[in-house]
């Protein structure tokens, strides 16, 4: 009789190849993890490549907290061309000489796009607009707007600027940049508006994310390691890393599973998600404050 494959609860950190979609990866480690219940927390586009979270089993109960952590970028912002999808994927709008721009105004304009700003999201992002996602509507030649959100720019360097000259003869400048930000920000937004703002035009070359919270592209995996060896970060582990934690005691923890709402401590009034554990060092739930109680927002025990 063979033995019945189980497969680990917990995180799976990848590091996600250039021209593959989010859910090319999702499908990808269900094979590998030999499982359905497999999910992502925050999506990539394709052109991108590095940190990428996957959930498996229970874990992916995790999964919507986790999108809403701070996220890190490496990327290349190409000063003097438009690009229909403010990336290297969609076809030249507009070219203009950018040599003429000074490092000056490139960091002026970088300072505008820093700190709490309003986006505008890219026409071919997966953002809903009356239920349609925005990149359909694109797709299929639709005039529309989609509104400014806020987001948080914590920081925006350039590490290096350097000419070029584009496909089509136009002298341009590569910038090497890294950015700190919320969830929800498009990285190629702001390769779009700091374009603009220069009066050039700007799209997104390169990118890789090198942080989602606080997984690192250290701790990631390609898809071809992960075929050969499953790394699994367990699920109380990944909570740990991830939300401040409540360590609670047994008598506690069994209010807790029974459905009780325990008073919470005022240290935790206003840190969101909240991990629990047992005197046993067991994760049992992702909980957070409501009126003083713990409201449970995934139950592991």
């Amino acid at each position: 009789m063979t033995a019945k494959h189980t497969t680990p609860d917990g995180l799976v950190i990848v590091d996600k190849p250039s021209g593959f979609t989010s859910h090319d990866v999702v499908a990808k480690m269900r094979g590998i993890a030999k499982t359905r219940r497999v999910g992502h927390a925050g999506t990539l586009d394709p052109m991108a490549t590095g940190v990428l979270v996957l959930g498996v089993e229970r874990a992916t109960k995790l999964l919507g907290h986790l999108a809403l952590t701070e996220k890190e970028y490496l990327g290349t912002i190409r000063l003097g061309q438009t690009t229909v999808t403010d990336d290297a994927e969609g076809d030249i709008t507009a070219s203009t000489d950018a040599t003429g721009i000074t490092r000056d105004a490139v960091d002026a304009g970088i300072a505008k796009l820093t700190g709490h700003i309003m986006q505008v999201p890219s026409k071919v992002s997966a953002i809903k607009i009356n239920g349609v996602r925005s990149y359909k509507r694109a797709r299929e030649g639709e005039e529309f707007d989609i509104p400014a959100r806020p987001v948080t720019v914590s920081s925006f360097d350039v590490y290096d600027v350097r000419e070029a000259v584009a496909e089509d003869g136009t002298q341009v400048l590569d910038l090497v940049v890294s950015v700190v930000c919320s969830s929800g920000t498009y990285i190629r937004a702001l390769a779009r508006d700091l374009g603009a703002g220069l009066g050039v035009g700007g799209h997104l070359t390169a990118l890789r994310r090198t942080r989602v919270g606080p997984y690192r592209l250290d701790t990631a995996r390609t898809l071809d390691q992960l075929q050969q060896e499953l790394t699994v970060m367990p699920v109380a582990e990944a909570a740990s890393a991830a939300f401040p934690r409540w360590d609670v005691d047994g008598r506690r923890a069994k209010l807790l599973l029974n459905g009780v709402r325990l008073d919470m401590p005022e240290e935790y009034a206003d840190s969101g998600p909240v991990a629990v554990f047992d005197p046993d060092g067991r994760f049992l739930a992702l909980v957070e404050a409501q009126r003083g109680k713990a409201k449970s927002l995934a139950v592991f025990g």
